[in-house]
């Protein structure tokens, strides 16, 4: 079984080298390889702690797979820990129809500072994005990158106007502009923005910059700040 996930990573990878064209590409490729694989040795012990710690709090499913659009158009599963309850659609549904207000923030910022489908375990790994640990998996599988634009669902494409092609010629990230310029405090228009800053701009040094600027905004939430 390892063995075959070996070979399966392998394949990823060099796919995805023949597809890139420049050694900063290929620098990527490798990096996000390397960094994934350690990162998942380094944090499986918390791995199996937040596991347990949800089998406790809600029990099965531990993984939420959502289908994302990736780079030209593909859709994956994009994995991360389920922090919401398992009628978080109905659940949804009801405040949108009930609360105007709600319904306002949701169709700015396609999120809920006050989200009634999380429970209390998963704010806790949201607030810490801890949630985001499975995405290694995404990017070792070679549908994300360490760094790029926010993965969206089919129906946000259209939110991108004439700027969804910034989008689909760059592989999703875990991290990228969008969540080291303010995250939940910036609108949909601004994130579309920021996706296309980072897909005029894009380079080896502003992905370490925003690597390093990750860090500090994770730390800064930690804090309570």
């Amino acid at each position: 079984m390892l063995s075959a996930l070996d070979g399966a990573v392998r394949d990823s990878v060099r796919s995805r080298i023949r597809n890139r064209r420049s050694i900063g590409d290929v620098a990527k490729v490798l990096i996000d390889f390397i960094a994934s694989f350690f990162a998942l040795v380094f944090l499986a012990p918390a791995i199996g702690v937040i596991c347990v710690l949800l089998l406790l709090q809600d029990g099965r499913p531990l993984i939420y797979r959502h289908k994302r659009i990736g780079r030209d158009g593909r859709v994956f599963d994009c994995f991360k820990f389920r922090t919401m309850r398992r009628d978080a659609d109905k659940v949804l549904q009801e405040l949108l129809q009930a609360d105007e207000a709600a319904n306002r923030e949701w169709k700015a910022y396609r999120k809920l500072r006050r989200d009634p489908r999380i429970h209390p375990l998963g704010q806790f790994l949201r607030v810490t994005s801890l949630d985001e640990i499975p995405q290694f998996l995404n990017v070792l599988r070679g549908e994300m990158s360490i760094v790029g634009p926010r993965p969206v669902v089919e129906e946000e494409l259209a939110l991108y106007g004439d700027r969804a092609h910034c989008y689909l010629s760059l592989t999703p990230g875990i991290t990228g502009l969008w969540q080291v310029s303010g995250r939940n405090d910036t609108s949909y228009d601004d994130r579309v923005e920021l996706d296309a800053r980072y897909h005029a701009t894009r380079s080896f040094s502003l992905d370490v910059w925003i690597m390093w600027r990750t860090v500090g905004v994770l730390l800064l939430q930690r804090n309570g700040r």
